[in-house]
């Protein structure tokens, strides 16, 4: 066969030519340096359309084995669905799962049927997240950064029974909340107006922990340093998370373990201090400063340390504190004798009378000097 050349032909030939006709391949390709044969390639291919591959034989048994799959899996019922349950939209979507120190978006279709929302995933016959069309009290959409910087794309905030919200991501997402809102009106519900939508990521992640009606007053501009008490053959370390100021108790929720290790009621808080570290601190840097929150006898108190380094954080919590007419003490009750003495006497040198000397100061890396 000799070659030919069209000049006019285009991108389309080919591919017409290609699904049409067919094409074989058949080199034998040595690649060689300086006269010296280094790699051989012997390549055989046949590129066809799949009904001219079938017309001579090709493909045939994976072509039977593929369609009788769709066939079967076609006309399989969803596991999930429940005798008589209708499916009434389907599409494409994810959904925020966070369960301990994992968090990620879970892809799969969601399913909104004539009783709930569902998300499943064929691939693993997994139901990833439902909820019964009754139980859905508020939803509203909120725009939000997901994977590209200054790219922001509208979240479906989903509110349950339990006033709980679920974040929900879909292709589709203005369809998918006005399909929801028209399947609760058909159940005779109504939803309820201008839910309360976290502004941070910690104020999300810790939103299932607030009581009824609780409040976030203060809670910083970001992680705060905590000091875990000696337990066993622990020693005291400090620890990063979130410090919160609410207007029922004050907390330290621990980001990683994702619970509460500290917190006590408004009413038990007496008073706080404050003071600069010598040395390196936590982030070796020399103008870290420590606030101490002091609690009435037979309650925990609490020391903390601001995550960024500079006096700004502290001072920001003392004003919060302040405003709750808790006062900055002078002078301080030594936990173990129960005598008072000056806050910088107590923790800088420790209790005159039994010794006593605060796990702060111990380690000489975390030393403090008390204004």
């Amino acid at each position: 066969m000799e070659p030919s050349r069209d000049s006019r032909a285009t991108l389309v030939d080919l591919l017409d030519r290609i699904l049409d006709k067919g094409l074989i391949l058949n080199a034998d390709l040595i690649i060689s340096v300086a006269g010296v044969p280094l790699l051989g390639v012997n390549l055989k291919a046949a590129l066809a359309g799949m009904e001219t591959m079938l017309k001579y034989g090709v493909m045939q048994d994976w072509d039977q084995k593929t369609r009788a799959w769709e066939s079967e899996h076609r006309n399989k019922p969803l596991p999930f669905l429940t005798e008589g349950e209708k499916i009434e939209l389907k599409l494409y979507g994810s959904y925020y799962y966070h369960k301990g120190s994992y968090e990620a978006w879970k892809p799969g279709h969601f399913y909104l049927t004539d009783k709930r929302l569902v998300l499943y995933r064929s691939d693993f016959e997994e139901v990833i997240f439902q909820m019964a069309i009754k139980d859905i009290k508020m939803l509203t959409l909120k725009e939000e950064e997901l994977l590209a910087k200054g790219q922001k794309k509208p979240i479906l905030y989903l509110f349950d029974k339990e006033e709980q919200f679920h974040r929900i991501n879909s292709t589709s997402v203005i369809p998918l909340k006005e399909a929801i809102e028209q399947k609760v009106k058909e159940h005779g519900s109504l939803l309820q107006a201008n839910p309360a939508i976290p502004e941070t990521k910690e104020e999300e992640q810790i939103a299932g922990l607030l009581m009824e009606k609780e409040k976030i007053i203060h809670q910083g501009k970001g992680k705060v340093w905590y000091l875990e008490p000696a337990a066993g053959i622990r020693q005291t370390t400090w620890i990063p998370g979130y410090l919160f100021l609410t207007d029922k108790r004050l907390f330290w929720w621990s980001g990683f373990d994702r619970k509460i290790v500290f917190e006590s009621s408004i009413e038990t808080i007496s008073g706080f201090s404050s003071g600069m570290k010598n040395g390196k601190g936590i982030l070796n840097r020399k103008d870290e400063k420590v606030l101490l929150v002091i609690t009435r006898p037979g309650h925990p108190s609490m020391l903390v340390s601001s995550f960024s380094g500079n006096s700004e954080d502290i001072n920001e919590w003392k004003k919060a504190l302040g405003q709750l007419s808790v006062r900055e003490q002078e002078t301080e009750t030594c936990p173990e004798c129960g005598k008072e003495y000056p806050v910088k006497e107590l923790l800088e040198k420790g209790c005159p009378n039994c010794g006593w000397v605060s796990p702060v100061y111990k380690n000489e890396k975390q030393k403090v000097a008390v204004e």
